[in-house]
């Protein structure tokens, strides 16, 4: 979505009054005067620096059009500070008094954070901005929400909108699913069966034509993503889920029979890893980003050949190692060292704890709620870890009891669950908190089939998610929040975004989905 369309979606709300303007997520200080600066068409916009120059022109795009009553010259500026100890990362600072609004940060991204809060604000009002003083700066460094395209697939367009919304919720992380059992979604030139193939199907249907994202296209999501400071980390799964890749390159699969066929590479063929290898060399030349996402989890589901293959058992041996679940640590740690070799870091589910992975050369997921122990033992043994647990951070949970389609765990996923995490936690993490990155929200989508009920799971929860992971848990007030959400809705609205409105829950149909309900636990 191109900067002059966000400006015409963002000029359809209706205005709120002056006294309550608000903005998501909400900032850690913010203090309203009295006194009103409006936008004309004579308001100049200015930068300090190239970078400020440049966010400055995209500024004047986004608002023009707009325009107060009043026609009085003033000025917006965009100055990124070189030395200064008022901000620091992410941080930014946004004064509006008299005649100028002033943003001011130390880093490209505080100041990109800063023109969203201030393009919220200008919209919100219609073009008049109270007074204020903000000064902004995240709880958490890693605020990601992650996409699952290998169930179904939803292309450039629909992924470049959600990154457009990202960017107003200062949403830094794209964490994308591109590989599983049901597709491959990413073109690897060396292996073209990954796509010719395993790209044919989604979770209900098997036999639909092969979807993906050719590299040209990644390369496009990828520079649209920097340019609103969202980093995209994708996910090769490995060694299980691996059903499409191993239906296109059968040489590397363990077998298997029925629902597990293909579902995990082959850890006792030497080649399998010079594979791996060579789709990363790809992989890591695509995406800047410094990690890789290698899944890692559920292996159990399909690894039963690996007891019976006399190939396998042969390596276990060799290897010197004791049972097939050394095994898969085995494979683990061969890829974490085969994405290092590429300057990358590995990042996987929770199940890598116990691999023997050296802590510097991975990141883990924390996923499984209901293994708080596992969090635990990855933060005393010196992993930096994420925050995306199941409960309540999954959003192929149902978020509200009436709905059918989704899953539950003893509960279901509401908005407010998602607006209070972590604080349940908090004791599980307290002495670690420098080892934890952030937080996000993921989506599987299994039961997601079209963009509508793709909509529909992700929002509001989404804007919930913004709020945890930017807002630091003094300031956090749910209650304050709700009573908020109906402007970010209306964002939504103009957008024609399918959401949920927990305000109103009957006011919205909840959409169906095919039916097929095995779904495991992690995707």
């Amino acid at each position: 979505m191109k900067f002059k369309i966000l400006f015409l979606v963002f000029s359809l709300w209706t205005a709120i009054p002056l006294s309550s303007q608000v903005l998501f997520p909400s900032p850690q200080i913010y203090s309203l005067e009295k006194g009103i600066f409006n936008i004309t068409t004579a308001t100049k916009i200015k930068g300090n620096s190239t970078y400020a120059i440049q966010l400055a022109d995209k500024l004047s795009g986004q608002l023009r059009g707009l325009s107060a009553s009043d026609s009085s010259h003033n000025i917006i500026l965009l100055k990124l500070l070189s030395n200064s100890t008022s901000n620091t990362g992410e941080g930014y600072s946004l004064d509006v008094k008299g005649d100028t609004v002033l943003l001011e940060a130390t880093s490209e991204a505080g100041l990109f954070y800063a023109k969203e809060a201030l393009l919220q604000l200008a919209c919100f009002g219609k073009g008049k901005i109270r007074y204020c003083h903000i000064q902004d700066t995240p709880r958490y460094q890693w605020r990601g929400f992650m996409l699952d395209e290998s169930r179904h697939f939803f292309g450039k367009e629909k992924v470049k909108q959600y990154l457009d919304i990202m960017a107003s919720l200062r949403l830094n992380v794209f964490h994308w699913h591109l590989t599983d059992e049901p597709g491959w979604r990413i073109e690897i030139k060396k292996y073209p069966k990954l796509t010719q193939i395993g790209a044919i199907g989604n979770w209900h249907d098997p036999k639909a034509a092969p979807k993906f994202y050719t590299q040209e296209d990644i390369k496009e999501i990828v520079a649209y993503a920097t340019e609103r400071h969202i980093m995209i980390i994708p996910e090769i799964d490995m060694p299980g889920h691996a059903t499409a890749a191993c239906k296109a390159y059968p040489e590397y699969s363990s077998g298997g029979e029925g629902r597990w066929k293909d579902f995990a590479f082959n850890p006792g063929n030497i080649k399998t890893y010079q594979f791996i290898s060579d789709v990363l060399d790809e992989v890591a030349q695509l995406f800047p980003s410094p990690y890789i996402h290698i899944g890692g989890d559920e292996v159990h589901y399909g690894n039963q050949s690996w007891y019976t293959d006399t190939e396998i058992q042969d390596f276990i041996k060799k290897q010197g190692l004791t049972d097939e679940k050394e095994l898969e640590y085995y494979f683990l740690r061969q890829v974490a060292s085969i994405v290092s070799s590429k300057g990358k870091t590995m990042i996987g589910w929770d199940e890598i704890v116990d691999a023997g992975i050296a802590p510097d050369k991975a990141v883990v997921m924390w996923w499984r709620h209901d293994k708080e122990s596992q969090l635990v033992k990855a933060l005393e043994q010196g992993y930096r870890v994420i925050l995306t647990p199941r409960r309540p951070m999954y959003a192929d949970f149902i978020q509200f009891a009436s709905h059918k389609v989704g899953r539950q765990w003893n509960g279901y996923n509401t908005i407010e669950n998602v607006y209070n995490f972590p604080t349940l936690i908090m004791h599980l993490t307290k002495g670690y908190e420098s080892q934890i990155l952030g937080m996000q929200m993921s989506l599987w989508t299994e039961r997601v089939a079209d963009e509508k009920r793709l909509d529909f799971m992700t929002f509001p929860r989404l804007i919930a998610l913004s709020e945890a992971a930017w807002v630091f848990e003094k300031n956090k007030e749910c209650s304050l929040f709700m009573q908020h959400l109906p402007v970010f809705l209306k964002y939504l609205d103009s957008l024609g975004v399918y959401y949920f409105n927990p305000l109103d829950p009957k006011s919205i149909e909840e959409p169906q989905s095919p039916e097929k309900e095995d779904v495991i636990q992690n995707g």
